[in-house]
C-alpha cells in the first residue's frame, strides 16, 4: 500500500480540484515561501507522486531550483487536513500530466495564460492528519484577539501591512496558514486559522491542536491566506510565542494573485 493509501480519504482531498492545497518551499539560506497550489493532483500512474501546473509560481520555481525540498498542506471544507513532506522532481512541458492540467476547470477558462509546465513530487510521508471543528475556529479566533489586544506591537519599522491586507487577515471564514523549516531541512505547513492583523506590522494567532507542529523561538515564517473569492496574500516574518499565543513580526508583504502576482506590496 502507498504512503498516501494508507491515510483513507487524503487521495479524494487531493483529487478535489476546489480543495484547498498549499506548497511550501525554501531558499537555499533556510528563507519559507507558501504559496496557495490548488493544482496539485495524484498521479494515478505512479504511486506517491503529485504533479501540479506551473502558473503563477515565480517565486517557488525559483526556490524549486535552490532546494528541492517541499511542505504540502491539504485542507477540506470540512476541515480535515493532512500535512505531507515531499520532493520536487523536475517539470514536464509536455505529457499527459501537462495535458490533464491544461484541461481542468482550473485553467481551461482562465483569462491570462495557460501553465508553462507541470511540477512533479515525489511524496516522502504524512506527517500529521488533523480535524478542526467550527466551534473550535471560532474560539480560537477569539483568544487570538484577546491576546493581540494584550500583546506589545512589534514589526519591521519599514514594512507596514496595508489596510487591504490586514482586512483579509481579520476574516474569521478564510484558510490561513503557517510554514517554516525544520531542523530536517524541510518546509513545514500547519492550519493557523486564527491568524488576524494586530496593528500594521503584526499578525498573531492562538494554537489550534496541541497534536500540530509549531514553529521554533525566533524562526523565519511565512504565512499565507486564501479567501472563498480567491484573493491570497502572503506575510512573512520572524515568530515569538509563549504558550498557546504565537505573534508575527511582519518584515515583508506579498500579493498572491493577478494583477501583482508574487509582487511586494509591503
Amino acid at each position: 500500500m502507498s504512503i498516501l493509501e494508507q491515510h483513507p480519504g487524503l487521495l479524494d482531498a487531493l483529487r478535489g480540484e476546489m480543495t484547498p492545497k498549499f506548497l511550501a518551499t525554501r531558499r537555499a539560506s533556510g528563507a519559507p515561501n507558501v504559496v496557495p497550489v490548488i493544482s496539485i493532483q495524484p498521479a494515478d500512474d505512479q504511486p506517491d507522486m503529485l504533479f501540479f501546473g506551473n502558473f503563477l509560481l515565480r517565486k517557488s520555481i525559483q526556490n524549486l531550483k535552490e532546494d528541492s525540498r517541499v511542505g504540502i498542506l491539504v485542507v477540506t471544507p470540512e476541515l480535515r487536513g493532512w500535512i505531507l513532506k515531499a520532493d520536487f522532481v523536475e517539470f514536464q512541458r509536455t505529457g499527459a500530466y501537462v495535458d490533464k492540467q491544461m484541461s481542468g476547470s482550473l485553467l481551461r477558462y482562465n483569462a491570462y495564460t495557460g501553465i508553462r509546465d507541470a511540477g512533479i513530487l515525489r511524496v516522502r510521508s504524512v506527517e500529521n492528519e488533523f480535524a478542526i471543528s467550527k466551534m473550535q475556529v471560532l474560539k480560537d479566533y477569539l483568544l487570538a484577539r484577546v491576546a493581540g489586544f494584550r500583546k506589545p506591537r512589534r514589526g519591521d519599522p519599514s514594512a507596514t501591512m496595508p489596510l487591504a491586507v490586514r482586512r483579509e487577515f481579520a476574516r474569521m471564514v478564510a484558510v490561513k496558514v503557517l510554514a517554516w523549516v525544520r531542523d530536517d531541512g524541510y518546509p513545514i505547513i500547519i492550519p493557523a486559522l486564527s491568524l488576524q492583523p494586530a496593528g500594521d506590522k503584526t499578525l498573531v494567532c492562538w494554537r489550534t491542536s496541541a497534536s500540530l507542529p509549531q514553529p521554533p523561538a525566533d524562526a523565519r515564517v511565512a504565512t499565507n491566506i486564501l479567501t472563498f473569492e480567491a484573493i491570497s496574500y502572503q506575510a512573512k516574518g520572524q515568530w515569538s510565542g509563549r504558550g498557546s499565543a504565537g505573534m508575527i513580526s511582519v518584515r515583508e508583504v506579498y500579493a498572491g494573485g493577478p494583477p501583482l502576482p508574487g509582487g511586494r506590496v509591503a
